[in-house]
């Protein structure tokens, strides 16, 4: 099928204060010297959610946008956004910088970070990256940098997720993040077999990431999950969702091949499943440091725009229903005291939810209105 396309030229006119500057400091796409990538319009419309709803860009800010070869495209509707607005911006691609998988954030990136007041990070994650991605997001985080983290986004979800009403999502996790807020514990049942309950830490913060994106805590897009560090976990989980991190792109959507873990005294203590490679490249995964194996974020995902799992984490775990992750708390959201060098999501489908003992949802589907 012929898809037709659209081009951006990149501007030269000068990213700073409107005084003329050197061809280095212009906006455009970083080292490159072409003038013009093309993208499929059907972007657009999730790129100008992004660039004008969830980011809320203003002209005089400027834009960070950080990309690769395998997400050229849709970092380039989200340029054409920028370019409508006005807004002064440097676009980088990893494969101009550096060799992946990556190391190290390249300087350059950090150095452009500093001074920005928006960033976005479309690219395709690869193995053994966690690393470079949390040198950019202290950086976001001290400089208080309103940051739309997209990794792995691709077609599909450009087409589903980013097209979400992110008010009506936004509304609706207010709601919800105001009753756990005041909650002592949330428990969590599917008909696959998952049963757990999460005792929260009332000296624990919890996030609403709705993707209205604020200076206060950058945000995944697709949007849509309220999350805290747990107190404690301790339960069964049947993950017929999916895994995170690369194990994500490795193994898809486990609906046909669940992996069955459990939990005690918010530790990790078994993972089964009759897909063996997976069993193992998780269970190696969540022991990598001393605390790989400890359950540091507790979710529930509220994007109800969004019909089912689809086998990508990034709009997966927004999929209305509780979600978890192994190792890193985001402790400094969270108030978390401990840390991790590895953070991988598990995510099932159709939950039931109590909070305290309210039920919240009933087979995937919220009993609270948005």
């Amino acid at each position: 099928m012929n898809i037709p396309i659209e081009h951006i030229k990149i501007s030269t006119h000068s990213a700073g204060s409107g005084q003329a500057q050197s061809q280095k400091t212009r906006h455009g796409w970083g080292p490159r010297t072409q003038n013009a990538v093309a993208f499929d319009p059907e972007y657009s419309v999730g790129a100008r959610n992004a660039v004008s709803v969830c980011l809320r860009v203003q002209p005089e800010e400027k834009v960070c946008v950080i990309t690769d070869e395998v997400t050229l495209e849709i970092a380039a509707a989200i340029v054409a956004e920028l370019e409508k607005l006005g807004s002064p911006h440097r676009v980088w691609v990893l494969e101009d910088l550096a060799e992946r998988p990556l190391k190290d954030l390249p300087p350059e990136i950090l150095a452009d970070l500093e001074t920005s007041q928006v960033s976005i990070f479309a690219v395709w994650a690869q193995r053994n990256e966690l690393r470079s991605r949390m040198q950019m997001t202290d950086v976001v985080n001290r400089k208080k940098i309103r940051h739309a983290h997209m990794v792995n986004i691709n077609r599909q979800i450009m087409l589903e997720g980013m097209r979400a009403d992110f008010h009506k999502v936004d509304r609706l996790s207010a709601k919800v993040v105001e009753m756990v807020r005041k909650a002592r514990r949330v428990r969590a049942k599917t008909a696959a077999g998952t049963d757990l309950t999460a005792d929260l830490n009332p000296n624990y913060r919890w996030l609403k990431t709705s993707g209205i994106i604020t200076p206060e805590k950058w945000g995944n897009l697709p949007g849509g999950e309220i999350f805290t560090t747990p107190g404690e976990v301790n339960g069964t989980f049947v993950i017929d969702g999916v895994v995170g991190d690369y194990l994500c792109t490795k193994f898809g959507s486990l609906q046909g091949a669940p992996l069955t873990i459990r939990m005690k005294g918010n530790r990790l203590t078994e993972a089964h499943s009759e897909n063996r490679e997976l069993e193992d490249d998780f269970w190696k995964y969540t022991h990598t440091d001393e605390n790989s194996d400890r359950v540091g974020e507790f979710a529930i995902g509220t994007n109800i725009d969004l019909k089912d799992v689809i086998g990508q984490i990034l709009q997966d775990e927004k999929y209305p229903g509780v979600h978890i992750a192994f190792g890193n708390p985001y402790g400094a959201h969270t108030g978390a005291e401990w840390d991790s060098t590895t953070h991988i999501d598990v995510v099932g489908r159709k939950f039931n939810i109590w909070v305290d003992d309210e039920q919240i949802m009933r087979d995937g589907k919220f009993l609270v209105e948005a």
